[in-house]
């Protein structure tokens, strides 16, 4: 199983929090996203909608349909995906995953 690692709080925080960089680089990214209980793909899948459920529709969400993206998550399943939760999350917050699903998997490459 690939391993996740982080160093974006260090890079951004380091000096100022380093604490709070500690945190995000060694414990959420570092113990929690390499923990074997959960595979990559549905953990994936999982921080992709609880975000969306939370309406962060920033440069986070779109850096964690990346990570989806690199796990296997396939342009197909993450439409399903961002549907089914919208029923439940709220249809206004659907639309925004989509427009940033959409240039994470390029409608060039979506699979038919």
């Amino acid at each position: 199983m690939a391993k996740i690692t982080q160093t974006a709080g260090r890079n951004a925080l380091g000096t100022f929090a380093p604490e709070f960089a500690h945190f995000n680089d060694d414990v959420l990214f570092g113990e929690n996203w390499n923990n074997d209980d959960i595979d990559l793909k549905t953990r994936s899948i999982i921080t992709v909608v609880a975000l969306m459920a939370q309406g962060i529709t920033d440069s986070s969400l779109k850096f964690h349909l990346q990570n989806a993206k690199d796990h296997g998550v396939t342009q197909k399943e993450i439409a399903a995906i961002i549907t089914h939760v919208a029923f439940y999350a709220g249809w206004p917050k659907g639309w925004a995953v989509f427009n940033l699903a959409k240039e994470v998997w390029n409608e060039d490459e979506a699979e038919k």
